[in-house]
Protein backbone atom coordinates (compact mmCIF):
# COMPACT_ATOMS: atom_id res chain seq x y z
CA UNK A 1 0.00 0.00 0.00
CA UNK A 2 1.38 3.44 -0.95
CA UNK A 3 1.70 6.43 1.37
CA UNK A 4 -1.78 7.75 2.24
CA UNK A 5 -2.61 11.27 1.06
CA UNK A 6 -3.50 12.32 4.61
CA UNK A 7 -2.04 10.79 7.74
CA UNK A 8 -3.57 10.92 11.25
CA UNK A 9 -1.89 12.65 14.17
CA UNK A 10 -0.41 9.30 15.23
CA UNK A 11 0.51 6.05 13.48
CA UNK A 12 0.17 2.66 15.13
CA UNK A 13 3.56 1.00 14.65
CA UNK A 14 3.60 -2.81 14.67
CA UNK A 15 6.35 -5.32 13.88
CA UNK A 16 6.39 -6.78 10.36
CA UNK A 17 7.15 -10.43 11.03
CA UNK A 18 9.36 -12.15 8.47
CA UNK A 19 11.09 -15.29 9.81
CA UNK A 20 13.92 -15.19 7.24
CA UNK A 21 14.86 -11.51 7.51
CA UNK A 22 14.16 -11.43 11.25
CA UNK A 23 16.78 -14.15 11.67
CA UNK A 24 19.31 -13.13 9.03
CA UNK A 25 18.89 -9.38 8.56
CA UNK A 26 20.62 -6.37 10.09
CA UNK A 27 19.50 -4.16 12.96
CA UNK A 28 18.75 -0.66 11.58
CA UNK A 29 21.25 0.67 14.14
CA UNK A 30 24.03 -1.67 12.98
CA UNK A 31 27.27 -0.76 11.25
CA UNK A 32 26.13 -2.60 8.12
CA UNK A 33 23.09 -0.34 7.71
CA UNK A 34 25.12 2.79 8.39
CA UNK A 35 27.82 1.83 5.91
CA UNK A 36 25.77 0.35 3.07
CA UNK A 37 22.04 1.16 3.41
CA UNK A 38 22.60 4.82 4.32
CA UNK A 39 23.58 5.81 0.79
CA UNK A 40 20.54 3.99 -0.63
CA UNK A 41 17.90 5.24 1.81
CA UNK A 42 19.28 8.66 2.69
CA UNK A 43 19.97 9.93 6.23
CA UNK A 44 16.40 10.94 7.10
CA UNK A 45 14.90 7.55 6.28
CA UNK A 46 17.76 5.74 8.02
CA UNK A 47 17.29 7.77 11.20
CA UNK A 48 13.53 7.19 11.06
CA UNK A 49 14.05 3.41 10.82
CA UNK A 50 16.44 3.57 13.78
CA UNK A 51 13.85 5.44 15.80
CA UNK A 52 11.18 2.87 14.91
CA UNK A 53 13.52 -0.03 15.78
CA UNK A 54 14.16 1.47 19.22
CA UNK A 55 10.42 1.89 19.75
CA UNK A 56 9.72 -1.74 18.85
CA UNK A 57 12.53 -2.89 21.12
CA UNK A 58 10.87 -1.09 24.03
CA UNK A 59 7.33 -2.08 22.97
CA UNK A 60 7.57 -5.42 21.09
CA UNK A 61 3.82 -5.59 20.46
CA UNK A 62 3.65 -2.10 18.95
CA UNK A 63 3.28 1.53 19.96
CA UNK A 64 1.76 4.85 18.94
CA UNK A 65 4.04 7.21 17.00
CA UNK A 66 3.14 10.94 17.19
CA UNK A 67 3.98 12.17 13.70
CA UNK A 68 4.56 15.90 14.18
CA UNK A 69 6.65 15.37 17.32
CA UNK A 70 8.69 12.63 15.64
CA UNK A 71 9.28 14.75 12.52
CA UNK A 72 10.53 17.66 14.61
CA UNK A 73 12.82 15.44 16.68
CA UNK A 74 14.41 14.20 13.44
CA UNK A 75 14.72 17.72 12.03
CA UNK A 76 12.14 17.07 9.30
CA UNK A 77 9.31 19.29 8.19
CA UNK A 78 5.68 18.21 7.88
CA UNK A 79 4.39 21.03 5.70
CA UNK A 80 3.48 20.14 2.15
CA UNK A 81 1.26 17.13 2.77
CA UNK A 82 2.48 13.91 1.21
CA UNK A 83 5.42 15.78 -0.33
CA UNK A 84 6.82 16.97 3.01
CA UNK A 85 10.28 15.68 4.03
CA UNK A 86 8.81 13.49 6.77
CA UNK A 87 6.19 11.97 4.48
CA UNK A 88 8.86 11.28 1.86
CA UNK A 89 10.89 9.41 4.49
CA UNK A 90 7.86 7.30 5.39
CA UNK A 91 7.27 6.68 1.70
CA UNK A 92 10.84 5.52 1.16
CA UNK A 93 10.47 3.00 3.97
CA UNK A 94 7.58 1.49 2.04
CA UNK A 95 9.28 1.91 -1.35
CA UNK A 96 12.22 -0.25 -0.30
CA UNK A 97 10.05 -2.88 1.36
CA UNK A 98 11.13 -1.99 4.88
CA UNK A 99 7.65 -1.00 6.07
CA UNK A 100 4.10 -1.25 4.80
CA UNK A 101 1.07 0.87 5.54
CA UNK A 102 -1.87 -0.93 7.14
CA UNK A 103 -4.98 1.08 6.49
CA UNK A 104 -4.97 4.82 7.14
CA UNK A 105 -3.41 4.75 10.60
CA UNK A 106 -1.07 1.76 10.79
CA UNK A 107 2.50 1.01 9.74
CA UNK A 108 4.12 -2.44 9.95
CA UNK A 109 7.90 -2.09 10.20
CA UNK A 110 10.71 -4.60 9.76
CA UNK A 111 12.85 -5.01 12.86
CA UNK A 112 15.77 -5.92 10.61
CA UNK A 113 16.87 -4.89 7.13
CA UNK A 114 17.94 -7.41 4.48
CA UNK A 115 21.37 -7.30 2.87
CA UNK A 116 21.58 -5.12 -0.23
CA UNK A 117 20.71 -6.89 -3.46
CA UNK A 118 22.97 -6.75 -6.52
CA UNK A 119 21.22 -3.76 -8.07
CA UNK A 120 21.56 -1.78 -4.85
CA UNK A 121 25.23 -2.71 -4.44
CA UNK A 122 25.87 -1.48 -7.99
CA UNK A 123 24.58 1.96 -6.95
CA UNK A 124 27.24 2.31 -4.24
CA UNK A 125 30.54 4.17 -4.83
CA UNK A 126 33.32 1.85 -6.06
CA UNK A 127 35.10 1.80 -2.69
CA UNK A 128 31.90 0.74 -0.91
CA UNK A 129 31.22 -1.91 -3.53
CA UNK A 130 34.64 -3.38 -2.78
CA UNK A 131 34.03 -3.14 0.97
CA UNK A 132 30.70 -4.93 0.54
CA UNK A 133 32.40 -7.69 -1.47
CA UNK A 134 34.94 -8.14 1.34
CA UNK A 135 32.10 -8.22 3.87
CA UNK A 136 30.39 -11.00 1.89
CA UNK A 137 33.59 -13.04 1.93
CA UNK A 138 34.02 -12.52 5.66
CA UNK A 139 30.36 -13.40 6.18
CA UNK A 140 31.20 -17.02 5.40
CA UNK A 141 33.24 -17.12 8.61
CA UNK A 142 30.73 -15.58 11.06
CA UNK A 143 28.62 -17.70 13.48
CA UNK A 144 25.45 -19.26 12.16
CA UNK A 145 21.97 -18.43 13.46
CA UNK A 146 21.94 -21.80 15.22
CA UNK A 147 25.19 -20.93 16.99
CA UNK A 148 23.68 -17.65 18.22
CA UNK A 149 20.57 -19.50 19.36
CA UNK A 150 22.66 -21.95 21.41
CA UNK A 151 24.57 -19.02 22.88
CA UNK A 152 21.34 -17.26 23.89
CA UNK A 153 20.01 -20.46 25.47
CA UNK A 154 23.18 -21.01 27.50
CA UNK A 155 22.99 -17.48 28.87
CA UNK A 156 19.24 -17.80 29.56
CA UNK A 157 19.58 -21.07 31.51
CA UNK A 158 22.35 -19.54 33.61
CA UNK A 159 20.13 -16.54 34.38
CA UNK A 160 17.41 -18.94 35.56
CA UNK A 161 19.86 -20.77 37.78
CA UNK A 162 20.78 -17.42 39.31
CA UNK A 163 17.13 -16.75 40.18
CA UNK A 164 15.82 -14.72 37.26
CA UNK A 165 12.28 -15.35 35.99
CA UNK A 166 11.03 -15.35 32.38
CA UNK A 167 10.53 -11.59 32.15
CA UNK A 168 13.89 -10.69 33.67
CA UNK A 169 15.80 -13.27 31.62
CA UNK A 170 14.22 -12.07 28.37
CA UNK A 171 14.86 -8.43 29.23
CA UNK A 172 18.51 -9.16 30.02
CA UNK A 173 18.96 -10.91 26.67
CA UNK A 174 17.45 -7.83 25.00
CA UNK A 175 20.02 -5.68 26.78
CA UNK A 176 22.72 -7.97 25.41
CA UNK A 177 21.32 -7.16 21.95
CA UNK A 178 19.93 -10.54 20.99
CA UNK A 179 17.06 -10.26 18.52
CA UNK A 180 13.69 -10.06 20.38
CA UNK A 181 12.41 -13.29 18.82
CA UNK A 182 15.60 -15.15 19.73
CA UNK A 183 15.60 -13.69 23.26
CA UNK A 184 12.00 -14.78 23.78
CA UNK A 185 12.63 -18.28 22.45
CA UNK A 186 15.74 -18.72 24.60
CA UNK A 187 14.00 -17.47 27.75
CA UNK A 188 11.02 -19.81 27.20
CA UNK A 189 13.35 -22.74 26.50
CA UNK A 190 15.32 -22.04 29.68
CA UNK A 191 12.14 -21.73 31.76
CA UNK A 192 10.76 -25.05 30.49
CA UNK A 193 14.13 -26.74 31.02
CA UNK A 194 14.37 -25.35 34.55
CA UNK A 195 10.80 -26.40 35.46
CA UNK A 196 11.35 -29.89 34.05
CA UNK A 197 14.52 -30.30 36.11
CA UNK A 198 12.72 -29.05 39.23
CA UNK A 199 9.85 -31.49 38.68
CA UNK A 200 12.22 -34.40 38.14
CA UNK A 201 14.16 -33.51 41.27
CA UNK A 202 10.98 -33.22 43.34
CA UNK A 203 9.76 -36.60 42.14
CA UNK A 204 13.07 -38.22 43.08
CA UNK A 205 13.36 -36.38 46.38
CA UNK A 206 16.65 -34.79 45.42
CA UNK A 207 17.77 -31.24 44.84
CA UNK A 208 17.59 -29.40 41.57
CA UNK A 209 20.83 -29.83 39.69
CA UNK A 210 22.27 -27.92 36.81
CA UNK A 211 19.99 -27.92 33.78
CA UNK A 212 22.48 -26.48 31.33
CA UNK A 213 24.66 -28.61 29.05
CA UNK A 214 27.46 -26.12 29.67
CA UNK A 215 27.72 -23.09 31.93
CA UNK A 216 29.28 -19.71 31.18
CA UNK A 217 30.18 -19.33 34.87
CA UNK A 218 29.61 -20.81 38.28
CA UNK A 219 28.40 -18.65 41.16
CA UNK A 220 28.33 -15.33 39.37
CA UNK A 221 26.20 -13.81 36.63
CA UNK A 222 27.65 -14.48 33.19
CA UNK A 223 29.69 -11.77 31.59
CA UNK A 224 27.60 -9.82 29.07
CA UNK A 225 28.20 -10.54 25.39
CA UNK A 226 29.66 -7.87 23.15
CA UNK A 227 27.61 -4.67 22.85
CA UNK A 228 26.74 -5.81 19.34
CA UNK A 229 27.10 -9.62 19.12
CA UNK A 230 28.06 -10.96 15.68
CA UNK A 231 25.12 -10.89 13.32
CA UNK A 232 24.42 -13.66 10.86
CA UNK A 233 24.14 -12.53 7.29
CA UNK A 234 23.46 -14.01 3.92
CA UNK A 235 25.33 -13.20 0.74
CA UNK A 236 22.44 -13.82 -1.63
CA UNK A 237 19.58 -11.42 -2.36
CA UNK A 238 16.66 -11.32 0.10
CA UNK A 239 14.95 -8.18 -1.15
CA UNK A 240 13.70 -7.01 -4.50
CA UNK A 241 15.23 -4.30 -6.63
CA UNK A 242 14.59 -0.75 -5.56
CA UNK A 243 11.58 0.87 -7.12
Amino acid sequence: MSTPDVLPATLTITPWADPVIDALGHDPRSAYVEQYWLGILGPSTTWLLRRLATGLERHPDGFELPLVETARSLGLGTKGGRHSPFMRSLGRCAQFGLAQFCGAAGLAVRRRLPPLNRHQVDRLPPELQEAHREWQEQDLRVPTVEAERRRARRLAITLYELGDDLEHAERQLHRWRFHPAMAREAALWARDRHLAAAAASSASGGSVGSTAPERPGEAERPDPPEAHPPETHVSHDLGGDAA
